[in-house]
């Protein structure tokens, strides 16, 4: 009776030790697979943390690459070609350009329209010669100086030949009737052998207002492809 109640508790002890056992290696087996899981967890926040930063050092990259005033056509507005033409090459200039640069034209134009013999400067009697010695007489009417829509216009190319080194005076008009605030105003001018000069700068001094920049001189006889080149330096 002794031995099988001996057995019985030897038994007993034996199934203790093997459920412990088996407790033990749960606890074991769920506090691995709860680290592992916290693990994987702090890698992916960790990985999606070096995603955002990533993402935000692009979007920082992207704004500070952004140089509006150097690049007209980044400021999205709407561009326009104005041009006083004698002859006919101002024009011709102007609408290479228009065309590269997607913009809107305006042609100036005087109530009296110049003749070849009014352009005639080496007679000291034709028109631009008197003109160019009587300044008052430079005050030249035009059929229109009013732009439609003008305020929507961000970049302004301004385009004339140059009489005695200054822009031709029929150009005058257009530029003191209208404000150029918050525009880019860029000269550019035709002739046969003289330079660009002071005319844009005096053009500036005269319209008061606006971002005039330096602007460029073409020959006469410059092909569009030297045009479309310059247009496109501009950033169009």
């Amino acid at each position: 009776m002794k031995a099988k109640k001996m057995i019985s508790l030897i038994l007993a002890g034996a199934a203790a030790l093997t459920l412990l056992a088996g407790c033990s290696s749960d606890a074991n087996s769920s506090g691995a697979d709860n680290t592992q899981q916290e693990e994987q967890t702090e890698e992916t926040e960790a990985q999606t943390d070096a995603r955002d930063e990533a993402d935000t050092e692009d979007a920082a990259d992207t704004e500070g690459s952004t140089d509006g005033a150097a690049d007209p056509a980044a400021e999205g507005g709407k561009t326009l070609v104005v041009y006083y033409s004698a002859s006919g090459n101002t024009e011709r200039i102007g609408n290479v350009i228009a065309d590269a640069a997607g913009a809107d034209v305006f042609a100036v134009e005087p109530a009296e329209p110049y003749s070849n013999e009014d352009l005639d400067y080496n007679d000291e009697n034709s028109r631009v010669s008197v003109e160019h010695e009587n300044p008052d007489a430079r005050e030249v009417e035009l059929v229109s100086a009013t732009v439609e829509n003008w305020e929507s216009y961000d970049t302004v190319f301004i385009g004339y030949p140059i009489w005695w080194g200054i822009a031709a005076w029929p150009l005058d008009g257009f530029v003191k009737a209208n404000d150029f605030s918050g525009k880019t105003v860029i000269p550019f001018c035709t002739s046969a052998s003289s330079g660009m000069g002071e005319s844009g700068s005096l053009l500036a001094e005269m319209a008061g207002t606006g971002e005039w920049q330096e602007g460029t001189r073409f020959q006469s006889s410059a092909s569009e492809e030297d045009v479309r080149d310059w247009v496109a330096g501009l950033g169009f």
